[in-house]
């Protein structure tokens, strides 16, 4: 009778968050739109949409999994170091690739070998960092902001070597924004996220035994190393993907888990996974609506969020301490 009501819960709250995505979408569309201008902005509208929908199931499922995998509520892809590691990537392809040959990898060809590398580097961090008996969060933490400082040093390091030319390649990736969307990846991300959800569709049960831990999982019947190195290849496509697009947006992930626990505390991963998705989409369109139509552009949105998912963070580390 509990879990009725609780997934009756869950579908209910699906409903309300993607009601509000539809409004705020619609209203982000056609707010300040005239016969004269419909055929500028609507386009690039859209694509800011599609690129919403997009970043935030791929924010979300990560987050979402790697908490259950690390067992740990105060984790997620983005504090361990991912962005950085991503951007360190990108530096190290731009730098030797040189300027002769920089077109070559601004493009599809940079997104698959950003992609491959994260998975490779991904892999072999999370195997050195969670192996063994179950870590301090605080360890884990502070483990995490040690790799993003050093990968974020050797990028700066290596910035300093380039040309001006290089570097302006560099700088665009280095700041979250949707009003400089890759729009050529838009595509490829949409089919790489669309092959992430098919393979990852059935997983959704076994995570809900994986958060049980380690031993209960096994003695369960889970393959545990299996799921675990599947999602975890996966979470680093999809950090790949968003910050490809729209650039590093540390505590999204955080901030969205977070609210969405709050909203519905329900070990199923089926509703977890959606009603993160849906949070992170409709604070993302809202957020855009705010700085674009109420500041008017003197604010960026990963400001914003990156202040409030960064506070919640904090008030979260305290609050572990006192637990």
């Amino acid at each position: 009778m509990k879990n009725f009501k609780l997934d009756k819960k869950a579908t209910l709250l699906i409903l309300i968050l993607l009601g509000a995505f539809l409004i705020l979408s619609s209203m982000f569309l056609l707010i300040g739109l005239t016969s004269k201008n419909i055929s500028f902005f609507l386009p690039r509208r859209f694509v800011k949409i599609a690129t919403v929908a997009l970043v935030g199931y791929s924010v979300s499922y990560s987050s979402v999994t790697f908490q259950t995998i690390t067992n740990n509520k105060l984790l997620t892809p983005s504090v361990i170091g991912l962005d950085s590691l991503y951007m360190f990537i990108q530096t190290v392809i731009v730098l030797f690739s040189g300027a002769g040959t920089i077109s070559m990898f601004t493009g599809h060809m940079n997104f698959i070998i950003s992609v491959v590398l994260m998975v490779i580097c991904s892999c072999v961090l999370f195997i050195c960092l969670f192996r063994g008996q179950q870590k301090n969060v605080y360890f884990l933490i502070l483990v995490g902001m040690i790799i993003g400082n050093l990968f974020g040093g050797m990028s700066t390091f290596m910035q300093v070597l380039m040309d001006p030319n290089e570097f302006s390649i560099v700088q665009d990736k280095m700041f979250a924004s949707f009003n400089n969307i890759n729009q050529d990846l838009l595509g490829i991300s949409f089919l790489v996220v669309l092959i992430s959800f098919v393979i990852t569709l059935k997983d959704n049960a076994k995570l809900d035994v994986v958060s049980l831990g380690q031993d209960h999982a096994i003695n369960l019947g889970v393959s545990y190393q299996k799921i675990v190195l599947k999602n975890l290849m996966n979470t680093a496509v999809l950090v790949s993907v968003s910050t490809a697009l729209v650039g590093p947006i540390t505590f999204l992930g955080i901030l969205v888990v977070s609210v969405s626990r709050k909203l519905v505390n329900t070990y199923k991963h089926s509703y977890r996974i959606i009603i993160t998705s849906l949070v992170s989409m409709v604070l993302l369109i809202s957020t855009l609506l705010f700085t674009e139509r109420i500041l008017q552009f003197t604010t960026t949105m990963s400001v914003l969020i990156n202040f409030i998912g960064g506070s919640i963070f904090i008030y979260m580390i305290l609050k572990e301490k006192k637990g």
